[in-house]
């Protein structure tokens, strides 16, 4: 397994529901009552597929190597980086739930709020994918031994696996799949 490039995948199917997050957000500028259910979806595929499966094994397996073995360079470009903006990404979908919670409540100005969590979230995803992608990645598969990458790679096996055998990956999948059907 090359883990990286396993990275790379998961980021085209985040890349989709991002699309999906930005469409959903335009049927509401349009006046378009907001789909709860689709937004919960959507803030579970962000949670538990982009954060807790993908940047989990980013910053369990891959952020660690790097720290562990590219001495500064490796340690700034995560801890002042990369984990920087994870923790922006998860303060969207935080803001993004309790915004959908006041719409709920009848709060009809938290629309705005929904919008801009959203379309925060998903631009900067955009960004933080496209560095992880052209930079990060590429620096790691360039900088780290074979051996570290090796070990990393077998990690990274065992998690899938254990996934897997949970039905994480293809839950999410269907979703982003019904999803797209729905905001195309």
């Amino acid at each position: 397994m090359n883990s990286i490039q396993l990275m790379v995948e998961e980021h085209d199917n985040i890349l989709r529901m991002l699309e999906i997050m930005r469409k959903a957000s335009y049927r509401i500028l349009k006046g378009e009552e907001i789909n709860q259910d689709d937004f919960k979806d959507m803030i579970s595929f962000a949670k538990y597929y982009a954060d807790a499966h993908h940047h989990g094994k980013e910053e369990e397996f891959l952020f660690t190597c790097m720290v562990d073995n590219l001495g500064k360079l490796g340690e700034n470009l995560v801890t002042h980086g990369m984990l920087v903006e994870h923790g922006w990404n998860r303060l969207f979908i935080m803001d993004l739930k309790n915004a959908l919670e006041r719409v709920e409540k009848g709060e009809d100005e938290a629309k705005l709020d929904v919008i801009a969590n959203a379309v925060g979230f998903a631009n900067q995803m955009i960004r933080h994918i496209g560095k992880e992608n052209e930079v990060v990645y590429t620096f790691a598969e360039k900088e780290l031994s074979p051996e570290v990458l090796e070990h990393m790679n077998a990690q990274v096996e065992e998690f899938e696996a254990e996934a897997t055998a949970k039905g994480i990956q293809q839950h999410y999948l269907a979703m982003l799949d019904r999803l797209e059907v729905i905001y195309k």
